[in-house]
């Protein structure tokens, strides 16, 4: 439970009641994602008491008289996003725009609990997949949903800008479609020698050299096809307007905490370079959740993706609150977190 910012507990809450056309998931498996920390420590915007969590897999514990589409037992990943289905944007198939969503985990209950309320509509069958993978289904079809947007073509080079969980999983996507150079960017060794392992190419440390710099002298002064921002930081937000080649493409897919400012090079290249900016926002397209989500649990199951290997640490859920603390004080470099209740 998050009594107000900073302060999340371990503590006694009443069960979920199932409505005819809910489940009640026993949850096996939750992830933390990166807007949680920011969000749980510094910036919640929801009503309080709340329960936080929005990645998480489990079981059908119990289900509504008018539910068919599951079966009790039955292992499942949630989709926590609830759009309205009657705004402008989800009648025209635009879920992750929905004027008057719901989402599990922020506005209601969600995964950093023993079970969570979630609408039938809001489950996929996993069947052979574990867990604690089917708990990274959710930004794996984030991540997904950035790489369809933004449409690669084989021959690409690929600049990765923030070699966290995110920006991992869109180089999976990348080797799956065949983009075969791939620059990761990040300031942690540790990430770079994860981002090697899953696909990248060439591997720049921030902190040792000047990315824009080995960019340029990689690509003969050219700059890359496409650059994905993927750690949500002010610096890089800038440099992937200064990395890409002409007619190239930027793609946002990492928070802004902060205003961005832009240098005059950087906004100017915008329209010298003719640059295509797209924003990427959730992981939902029709037939709702989208082929994201369907996508994501095929390459799952078909051993394409590799999840588990990207779970540095595992906590029971009784130590959320250490959980938090080893975040909040960089105590240890980590890469996903899973929760276990």
């Amino acid at each position: 439970m998050l009594y107000k910012v900073n302060d999340i507990r371990y503590a006694d809450f009443p069960e979920p009641i199932c409505g005819e056309n809910d489940v009640i998931v026993k949850v096996k498996a939750a992830g933390i994602c990166g807007s949680d920390p920011p969000r749980i420590l510094k910036n919640w915007r929801y009503s309080l008491p709340a329960i936080p969590g929005h990645e998480f897999s489990g079981i059908i514990a119990e289900k509504g008289k008018n539910v068919n589409s599951v079966g009790l037992g039955d292992p499942v990943v949630a989709i926590p996003f609830i759009p309205c289905y009657k705004c402008e944007n989800c009648l025209k198939g635009n879920y992750s725009l929905c004027d008057n969503y719901d989402m599990l985990g922020s506005k209601s209950y969600g995964g950093f609990a023993e079970y969570v309320k979630v609408p039938s509509t809001n489950v996929l069958k996993i069947d052979s997949i574990d867990f604690e993978s089917a708990a990274m289904i959710e930004p794996l079809a984030v991540a997904l949903h950035g790489v369809l947007g933004i449409r690669p073509i084989i021959g690409d080079t690929v600049a990765i800008i923030g070699a966290g969980t995110l920006g991992q999983l869109v180089i999976q996507w990348l080797k799956v479609g065949g983009i075969n150079d791939i620059i990761a960017v990040d300031i942690s060794e540790k990430k770079l020698k994860e981002a090697e392992k899953l696909g990248a190419t060439i591997c720049i440390n921030a902190k040792e050299k000047d990315p824009i710099e080995e960019i340029m002298k990689i690509t003969d002064n050219q700059g890359v096809d496409i650059a994905f921002e993927c750690a949500g930081s002010p610096i890089t937000q800038e440099q992937c307007l200064l990395i890409t080649k002409k007619k190239g493409k930027v793609a946002y897919l990492g928070i802004a905490y902060s205003d961005i400012h832009f240098s005059e090079k950087s906004f100017e290249n915008i329209f010298r370079k003719e640059l295509t900016v797209k924003g990427f926002w959730n992981s939902y397209s029709a037939p709702f959740p989208g082929q994201e989500w369907y996508k994501s649990i095929q390459y799952v199951r078909n051993k394409s993706i590799k999840l588990n290997e990207m779970i540095s640490h595992r906590f029971k859920l009784s130590e959320i609150r250490e959980v938090f603390d080893m975040i909040a004080q960089k105590k240890e470099e980590y890469n996903k977190i899973i929760i276990i209740p």
